[in-house]
């Protein structure tokens, strides 16, 4: 039987990059690959210059640019614009920002191919949220002024989408009031995590030494060095916790554009001795890293759901987060983790201290954090729960 065809859209080629759309792409279409016939159109980003075949899914490049965000995005719409009598599918499917413009094309012909627009952290609350972090550089404040612009674009899919997917309810709140959206038509599909990679292991020993670890007790970070993910903050609890805890170690995992300035601050503050930053961590490595933790600490202020909570609690870790939007749905507060006030440096830091300073309770919330992961967030059931959608889409 011929399996239905779908086209993907996302600017980044999903396997170049390893945010957290780009991993839900191919997670997806690895568990499809015998439901649907996907192929996903990405950007010529990362040396992306021909078709391959990854986890089920075909990859094509559509003409991008290599440049500064969100000029790829701009040039790679319109790129997909001009092949919209090329690019044919039963169902079309685009990520945050990516394919307005076939969208637009689409509609302008009067084609009315199912289109499902899959919104993330909802640009426009990204954007709102970051105007309240105190202290943004002008090329921040520049950086955070196209994310409106962007999500202008995004809002202007989702309300010309057939069906609009999204992680968590707090992002289908946030798509109705800030988009102008018919909730009925918006689906709340979770993010997942892997439970065979992520995982409690006994290999970390290796990886402890490797980085000097050994002996220290381990505060992990996974993310993108950007201001929402709130670094800073965890910067001053840290002040606090090596004040108890002299040997506690912050690994930061992850590369951005606050690299420098995050460096800098730590030099002031005399607390570069306790910061390891790790930029090129590969697949592989990163689930033993995770193991390597005793607390993984994510102080964003705005997410819209967390994939790196899932992980860190699918490896057996408890997490520390801020009680910030679809946060509050990615960790069982209490229970596999501790929220504390939004932007609350003192109360994050004393809720690391917390952690690091009782063993059984590290164990308890980590072992409820593997169950509460499994239950609810594997990539098997948002893949499922993806196939629903398109058959909804689909009419079947």
């Amino acid at each position: 039987m011929e399996l239905p065809c779908l086209a993907v859209f996302n600017t980044q080629p999903p396997h170049l990059y390893f945010g957290g759309v780009e991993r839900r792409i191919l997670e997806t279409a690895k568990r499809l690959k015998n439901d649907v016939d996907m192929t996903v159109y990405s950007g010529t980003k990362a040396g992306f210059t021909k078709p391959v075949t990854v986890d089920g899914a075909r990859i094509v490049p559509c003409h991008s640019t290599d440049t500064v965000f969100p000029l790829d995005n701009w040039v790679f719409n319109r790129t997909i614009a001009g092949k919209v009598n090329d690019i044919v599918a039963e169902v079309y499917e685009a990520h945050a920002a990516s394919g307005n413009g076939f969208l637009k094309a689409m509609r302008k012909r009067n084609n009315k191919t199912p289109f499902i627009q899959t919104v993330h952290g909802v640009l426009a609350d990204e954007y709102l949220q970051a105007k309240q972090i105190r202290g943004l550089s002008f090329r921040e404040k520049i950086a955070n002024l196209f994310m409106w612009q962007l999500s202008r674009v995004e809002g202007e899919a989702a309300r010309n989408a057939d069906l609009i997917v999204t992680v968590s309810h707090y992002s289908r709140k946030r798509i109705v009031e800030l988009y102008r959206v018919d909730e009925a038509r918006i689906r709340v599909v979770p993010n997942g995590v892997d439970p065979e990679k992520f995982k409690p292991t006994t290999i970390s020993d290796d990886v402890r030494e490797k980085y000097g670890l050994r002996d220290r007790q381990v505060v992990l970070f996974v993310g993108r060095l950007i201001p929402r993910k709130g670094l800073n903050y965890l910067i001053e609890a840290a002040q606090n916790v090596v004040k108890e805890k002299p040997d506690a170690a912050f690994v930061i995992i992850g590369n951005g554009p606050l690299r420098n300035q995050l460096a800098a601050n730590l030099e002031r503050l005399t607390l570069s001795d306790s910061f390891l930053f790790l930029r090129d961590i590969t697949d592989e490595e990163l689930p033993v890293l995770y193991d390597c933790a005793d607390v993984f600490a994510l102080p964003s202020i705005q997410e819209g759901q967390g994939i790196a909570l899932l992980e860190a609690q699918a490896s057996g870790k408890p997490a520390v987060a801020f009680d910030v939007s679809g946060v509050k749905e990615a960790v069982a507060d209490g229970r596999s983790g501790l929220l504390v006030e939004r932007g609350n440096s003192k109360m994050l830091g004393e809720a690391i201290l917390k952690l690091l300073s009782d063993q059984a309770l590290r164990e308890r919330m980590g072992s409820a954090g593997r169950d509460f992961v499994l239950q609810n967030f594997t990539w098997d059931v948002c893949a499922k729960k993806m196939l629903g959608v398109y058959r909804e889409a689909l009419g079947t």
